[in-house]
């Protein structure tokens, strides 16, 4: 299947507007998940054999995850579901909807199998998201919610901004993702300063815990931050109880083409992925096992997958991959692990 989508499904597509394909594909999924028949072929066709991980107190039934940003509104995930991830993360919610920033906005760097994204959070509120999920739930997988900042609100009404965000999703979640990390709001990544993360996260962990449910939470975090900005929030994620994204998108263009490096906004794909996994191995060699983390950027098939796993995350996230590789890649990088004999260190019990 993922041959065709190669060879055939995604020459077509990527004749258009990225951003209109991509707005397609989500109103087609959303609007395929209500047949039920549809639902178990997609899901059959996606099978594979599961290695069933315990991370950050949640039971995945395999550590591959869908990365915030593909389902902005948690309109899909059903349909998602059945593609055989492990977990989604839906997103990034703000709390009041927003159009996001001027488009095109949206740019494939084909040769290099990159994605150039300057979206801005554009989705439809927080609201909005909690009622549509509440018609898609329970989906038999943990689904995340990826937390952001509306762009009309300033830094210091930024943690009252995302707990009112948090507050509105807390029914629909099963972990929460605090997304610092965008370049493509103002002054975001200034969050990932220790004093000004303790004074964001902490009211959103206060809350939870006076919750009947306690849930957990993870930081994305850039790719971009030197190793005292790492060290600072690794300790503040030690120290707090909370975990890991690593990584989001970067601003760096050292890996691209110089045709690229003049244009705005976060760069994924695969020319992420060398940049990625450094950050992620000095956050894992940082944390020392003390933390739950997510592997995320560049993962473009098994073995992109399976480094990440053995540099020492519990799970790992893919996003632009599937845009490349098709619908089927959890599929093929659960193969590629069974083949590879891998054993998750924190199995379920």
């Amino acid at each position: 299947m993922g041959f065709i989508y190669r060879r055939l499904i995604r020459r077509i597509l990527f004749n258009f507007n990225p951003e209109t394909v991509h707005d397609a594909v989500i109103k087609g999924a959303r609007a395929a998940q209500s047949l039920e028949m549809l639902n178990s072929l997609v899901a059959l066709l996606a099978k594979a054999r599961n290695f069933p991980v315990t991370a950050a107190g949640l039971k995945f039934r395999n550590p591959v995850g869908l990365a915030a940003g593909f389902d902005k509104n948690c309109e899909a995930a059903r349909i998602l579901a059945g593609l055989g991830f492990g977990f989604l993360e839906l997103g990034t919610v703000t709390l009041r909807p927003q159009p996001g920033n001027p488009k095109p906005r949206v740019f494939r760097l084909h040769d290099d199998k990159a994605i150039i994204n300057r979206m801005g959070f554009n989705n439809v509120g927080a609201w909005e998201a909690a009622r549509s999920l509440e018609r898609l739930l329970p989906l038999g997988i943990p689904v995340g919610i990826s937390l952001g900042k509306n762009a009309d609100c300033s830094m210091e009404q930024a943690p009252q901004n995302y707990l009112e965000t948090l507050k509105v999703m807390y029914p629909s979640g099963d972990y929460f993702a605090v997304n610092i990390s965008s370049p493509n709001t103002l002054q975001l990544r200034t969050l990932h300063g220790s004093e000004k993360l303790r004074r964001l996260v902490e009211p959103m962990l206060s809350y939870a815990a006076g919750q009947k449910k306690i849930k957990p939470f993870f930081v994305k975090v850039a790719p971009d931050l030197e190793d005292a900005g790492i060290e600072s929030v690794v300790a503040l994620a030690v120290e707090l109880g909370f975990g890991l994204i690593s990584t989001n998108t970067t601003v760096k263009r050292d890996a691209v083409p110089e045709y690229w490096r003049s244009c705005d906004g976060g760069l994924s794909g695969l020319p992420l992925k060398a940049q990625s996994n450094a950050v992620l191995a000095r956050v894992v060699s940082l944390a020392k096992g003390r933390i739950p983390i997510i592997g995320s950027g560049g993962i473009f098939d098994g073995p992109g997958a399976l480094e990440k796993l053995k540099l020492g995350a519990d799970l790992v996230q893919i996003y632009s991959g599937l845009i490349y590789e098709g619908p089927f890649l959890v599929k093929e990088i659960l193969k590629y692990l069974e083949r590879s004999h891998w054993r998750s260190p924190n199995p379920v019990t």
